[in-house]
């Protein structure tokens, strides 16, 4: 064998093709909706959908099979991928996240994981929390709650640790538990919105965000760290200084006070905003 050959150096290993971008992926996306384009897309994004599960399970039981949340938010995500309109202003991710989220917390009512008996218990709080607020013309306290109920505040809050599940999953619906249609379909409706639909969501959002500045500071943080900044109890939890399970029970009062102040407007026992605005 000739000794120059045996001496050349070894030819170098062809680099790895350069992974493309999200932005390369979007543009060939919209020439030609192909499957292996898709695939990309899906496998790009599936952090958002293992992000949002992680979130999820936070909340759940051991029981309920993270597995068939992790299918149904993948199918939330192409179903995301395949309906996105960047003409609309938002970006992919939080359209994305919604629909991920909505698709498990549809998956989680066909298992109707949350006994009856944790709606029940949300349900006796919500009555009396919308009781209260007529009498007090406001969102009453955890105190003034536990009081109406003939709790001591840890018995109450013991109860706010028991109905957290049903507590968390009532954001993202519309009406009560024994509704199908869920916040996500009204905002990212694929087929597209009437003008009905368009002024009901906006109504909505008036309304949320109406009851948001007159609840306490801290349930209102806990709400945009949760829901806006996207971080976990835990991490909620160090921010504040206290216990998570203390935050969840923040977040289960914030959330149950939303829900029936939402529930008296449709009652007719709160004033319309268009009203109030004077207009």
């Amino acid at each position: 064998m000739n000794r120059a050959t045996c001496n050349a150096p070894a030819s170098p290993e062809p680099a790895p093709l350069a992974r493309p971008s999200p932005q390369e992926l979007w543009k060939r996306y919209h020439r030609q909706a192909d499957s292996q384009t898709e695939n990309a897309l899906v496998e790009q994004y599936l952090p958002l959908v293992m992000n949002v599960l992680g979130r999820l399970a936070m909340t759940l039981p051991e029981h309920v099979d993270l597995e068939d949340l992790k299918s149904a938010g993948l199918v939330g995500l192409l179903q995301a991928l395949r309906n996105y309109n960047p003409a609309c202003g938002t970006s992919f991710e939080s359209y994305a996240r919604t629909r991920i989220r909505g698709a498990m917390l549809d998956e989680l009512r066909r298992m109707d994981w949350v006994p009856r008996t944790v709606h029940e218990k949300a349900r006796r709080v919500q009555e009396a929390m919308a009781r209260l607020e007529q009498e007090l013309g406001g969102p009453p306290t955890e105190s003034q709650v536990a009081q109406a109920l003939g709790m001591t505040a840890e018995q109450y809050a013991r109860l706010l640790d028991e109905i957290r599940p049903a507590a968390f999953v009532c954001l993202d619906a519309a009406g009560g538990e024994d509704e199908t249609g869920a916040l996500y379909d009204v905002v990212a409706d694929p087929n597209g919105e009437g003008p009905d639909q368009v002024a009901a969501r906006r109504e909505l959002k008036q309304l949320i965000l109406q009851r948001l500045r007159e609840m306490p500071e801290i349930q209102r943080k806990v709400l945009a760290m949760y829901y806006v900044e996207d971080l976990r109890l835990r991490e909620i939890a160090e921010a504040f200084g206290l216990t998570e399970s203390r935050i969840c029970q923040i977040h289960a009062q914030a959330i149950l006070s939303l829900r029936a102040y939402l529930q008296r407007y449709e009652a007719g026992l709160v004033q319309p905003l268009r009203r109030r605005s004077g207009t």
